[in-house]
């Protein structure tokens, strides 16, 4: 099942995917069009479901159509064949479909057992600065690293100026698979958010964290959090997917 992007009748600026036990949420900033997008496939051979949260990098439709084909096809491969081979998927069909090196983004895929198996592992990968939380009742744990030149500073033991942090060295585009980002969650009870570079870089983890453990549905959640980091100042775009993964009765 692949879910298509629907627009809220109320705000023609806001996309909304719906799930049974899962949302996602996108409102354009300041940009003059939002160019994040958001997917989940279930795969009916594997009993998986993959769900992708993707930024566009630039303010331009080249952008905003790389994003939207990156979460698509990263969704429909990782869920039959993994985190790691979506986003390879999703970077052969960017250079298939778009000869301009501007279509280019950065995504997030998080690759979720069946229903059947809650406890068994989650299957993360990424690319750039989207970014997996996984909130398992107790703690809120940063899956993914940005793959930014603010970061990779950082983790070498030198400052970097915050405008670094906005500068990825990874896309969907242009990685080497070596280079994807990948991980593996012990379980994959508890709650899952996906989150564009506007949702995360403007709330902080205990921000965060207060929103996913309030006893509030995957809807309010996504909301909350798009809506606290646009209140928070921010000016991009922001997109938050918040899926639940609780054990069967």
């Amino acid at each position: 099942m692949c879910s298509a992007p629907v627009t809220d009748g109320h705000d023609p600026e806001v996309v909304r995917l719906t799930g049974t036990t899962w949302e996602s949420l996108s409102r354009r900033g300041s940009r003059s069009l939002n160019a994040d997008a958001a997917a989940a496939v279930s795969d009916p051979a594997t009993g998986r479901t993959a769900f992708v949260v993707a930024d566009g990098i630039g303010d331009h439709l080249a952008a905003a159509r790389a994003a939207r084909t990156a979460a698509e096809f990263a969704a429909r491969i990782g869920a039959r064949h993994g985190a790691h081979a979506g986003i390879l998927g999703a970077q052969a069909e960017l250079l298939r479909q778009f000869p301009q090196t501007e279509a280019d983004s950065v995504l997030v895929v998080a690759v979720l057992p069946s229903p059947g198996q809650p406890d068994g592992p989650g299957d993360i990968a990424w690319v750039g600065d989207c970014r997996a939380y996984r909130w398992n009742g107790r703690v809120l744990h940063q899956i993914t690293t940005d793959h930014t030149v603010g970061e990779f500073w950082r983790t070498r033991g030198y400052g970097a100026a915050p405008r670094l942090d906005h500068v990825v060295i990874t896309s969907a585009r242009t990685v080497r698979p070596a280079d994807i980002g990948t991980a593996t969650t012990g379980s994959s009870t508890g709650r899952l958010l996906l989150s564009t570079d506007g949702v995360h870089k403007r709330l902080d983890i205990a921000a965060i964290k207060a929103v996913l453990a309030g006893d509030v549905s995957p809807a309010n959640a996504a909301d909350t959090l798009v809506d606290s980091a646009l209140r928070a100042g921010g000016t991009d775009n922001t997109t938050a997917l918040v899926a639940d993964c609780r054990p069967l009765p």
